[in-house]
């Protein structure tokens, strides 16, 4: 039996409003209307002889079938990008020395890595993480080429790539009674999410206390999780064990925190190239706002 062929621009737009969460987000990421989104995913769903999307006037998400076809969908479309960039680009060849901020969408990190891997398996990456202070440090020393670290609040360099609002975390059965000090979880200073915390609560008069001091973020997640205080991080950290704590409405609002990169104009364009490609189009793509050309 002949079955039809997928088409790569019917399964573009399919990924596109699974990760976006709608076609109104989607039609931005794949570069055509709404509608046209919309007749895409149902020619597809044509194609494949089942529904890809339970919608209602109020929510979209995916059917048990679109939750398979996710899968290989986006295997198909990254052998596809693979291919064509192997025809129309030469090999990219070289070793690029990388800092990563753990501020950086944690969760999702070791795909990203991963898949940059594949599409470009020539280029060696020499991986540093770690808080956005020391590798700024070790990058203005020469030790890394390319960074991508939280936006210093006085310093204005490096290209914004990555942007997602502040939140005050603490362990899912938290309680919070602002009739006692507040106890926090924080980073060894200097730090901006610690200088943060202490403003906000001094100027709503909440007193608080260092209940735990970590050395990454990874560690003050876990002292939060397991109950030790309340800290603030960005939203991606959230995970299960943790919740997003109301705070009183007197409370001054969060700022967004974002992420910058810097060094795509100093270091090596061949192999700097590929890297900012990759974070646009994949960024853009997970909703993000993805401002590097």
């Amino acid at each position: 039996m002949r079955y039809p062929d997928l088409e790569i621009e019917l399964l573009r737009a399919f990924v596109a409003v699974a990760e976006s969460g709608g076609f109104t987000a989607a039609s931005g990421v794949v570069g055509r209307s709404q509608s046209s989104v919309s007749q895409k995913v149902g020619r597809l769903e044509d194609l494949v002889g089942c529904k890809l999307f339970e919608r209602t006037s109020r929510s979209l998400s995916l059917t048990r079938d679109g939750e398979r076809l996710l899968v290989t969908a986006r295997q198909m479309l990254e052998l596809n990008d693979l291919t064509v960039r192997s025809m129309r680009e030469p090999a990219t060849v070289g070793s690029l020395r990388l800092g990563i901020s753990e501020d950086f969408i944690p969760r999702q990190l070791a795909a990203l890595l991963a898949r940059f891997r594949r599409l470009y398996p020539e280029v060696q990456l020499e991986l540093m993480t770690g808080l956005s202070c020391d590798l700024l440090d070790v990058y203005d020393a020469g030790g890394l080429d390319v960074v991508i670290a939280k936006k210093d609040g006085t310093a204005q360099r490096g290209r914004v790539i990555w942007r997602e609002p502040l939140v005050w975390l603490a362990a899912a059965d938290y309680q919070p009674d602002f009739s006692k000090p507040t106890e926090l979880v924080l980073l060894k200073p200097p730090c901006t999410y610690r200088e943060l915390m202490a403003r906000t609560l001094d100027s709503v008069r909440q007193p608080w206390i260092a209940s735990c001091t970590a050395r990454s973020l990874m560690g003050v997640q876990a002292a939060a999780a397991g109950g030790l205080g309340i800290t603030i991080l960005g939203r991606s950290f959230v995970r299960d064990g943790l919740q997003v704590v109301p705070t009183p409405d007197s409370w001054p609002a969060l700022p967004m925190t974002e992420i910058v990169l810097l060094g795509e104009e100093t270091a090596e364009a061949d192999l700097v190239r590929p890297l900012v490609s990759f974070l646009t189009e994949t960024l853009a793509g997970m909703g993000a706002l993805a401002l590097v050309a």
